[in-house]
C-alpha cells in the first residue's frame, strides 16, 4: 500500500516541519504576558504595506531574499515586508562597516547593481525575469568575491548585510521558532530543564538531531524517569 502523503503544516515555512512535527510554539502564548503575546502574534498577522522599497526594488528584493533563505513554497514567513519596516522606520543594528554607506542606502545600490548584473550577463534582462538558476548565479558570482569592491562596495560586507537582515526577520517570526524546536519566549514562565538533551514538557522531540550526543542520548526528565 502506498503511503499517504504527509498533509502540510501550516505552522512551519514551506509547509514542513520534518524535525518537529506538529510543533506549534503558539500553542504555548496563553503562558506569556500580555504585552509579548501581543508583539508576537502580530507577526503571524497582515504586515503593513511596503513604505521603503519602490516597486523595482521589491521586484529584486523579494527572490533574493527568497533565495538565501530557500523560501519557495507557502506558508512563507512575510521577510520582504519586515525588511522593509525596519528600512522604513530605520531600525538598523546600530553599527556598519565603515566601508559601506548608511543600511537603507546600501540595500539600495545593492539591489540596482544586481540588476544591472543582471542587465550585463544576460542580453538586458531584469534580474526578477531571470529563473532561478540565472539568479542563484549572479548571487554566488557576490559571495564569491569576498572582500573585492561589487559596485563601489566590499562584497562580503554586501552579503553580510543581505543575511544579517533576512535572518534577523526570519528568526523573528513564531513558524521559523517551530522549524528549530526553539520554545519561544520564557517570561513570565521562565525554563525549568536546563540540561543537555532534556525538554519542558511543551516541547517537541527533535526527529532528525544532528548532533551525535544528542542522537544517542533519550531525553529525560528531572527524576530521570525518561519523560
Amino acid at each position: 500500500m502506498a503511503a499517504r502523503p504527509t498533509p502540510p503544516d501550516r505552522t512551519a515555512p514551506g509547509g514542513r516541519n520534518p524535525r518537529f512535527p506538529g510543533y506549534d510554539v503558539l500553542s504555548q502564548r496563553g503562558t506569556w504576558d500580555a504585552v509579548t503575546a501581543g508583539v508576537v502574534l502580530a507577526r503571524t498577522g497582515p504586515q503593513p504595506a511596503l513604505r521603503f522599497f519602490t516597486p523595482a526594488e521589491e521586484a529584486v528584493a523579494e527572490p533574493l531574499l527568497d533565495h538565501l533563505l530557500a523560501q519557495w513554497e507557502e506558508p512563507r514567513v512575510p521577510v520582504l515586508r519586515m525588511v522593509d519596516a525596519r528600512l522604513a522606520e530605520l531600525q538598523t543594528d546600530g553599527w556598519r562597516y565603515t566601508d559601506m554607506p548608511e543600511d537603507p542606502q546600501a540595500w539600495r545600490r545593492s539591489l540596482a547593481g544586481l540588476d544591472v548584473d543582471a542587465a550585463a550577463r544576460h542580453q538586458g534582462a531584469h534580474f526578477a525575469d531571470l529563473d532561478r538558476p540565472h539568479q542563484a548565479g549572479l548571487l554566488q558570482a557576490v559571495q564569491d568575491l569576498g572582500s573585492d569592491r561589487w559596485h563601489g562596495m566590499p562584497a562580503g560586507h554586501v552579503w553580510n548585510l543581505w543575511t544579517r537582515y533576512a535572518c534577523t526577520a526570519f528568526y523573528s517570526h513564531p513558524w521559523a521558532w517551530n522549524e528549530i524546536g526553539f520554545g519561544g519566549p520564557a517570561y513570565p514562565r521562565g525554563y525549568a530543564r536546563l540540561g543537555i538533551g532534556v525538554r519542558e514538557p511543551w516541547e517537541t522531540a527533535d526527529q532528525a538531531p544532528r548532533d551525535p550526543v544528542q542522537r544517542d542520548r533519550a531525553p529525560r526528565g528531572p527524576e530521570g524517569d525518561g519523560t
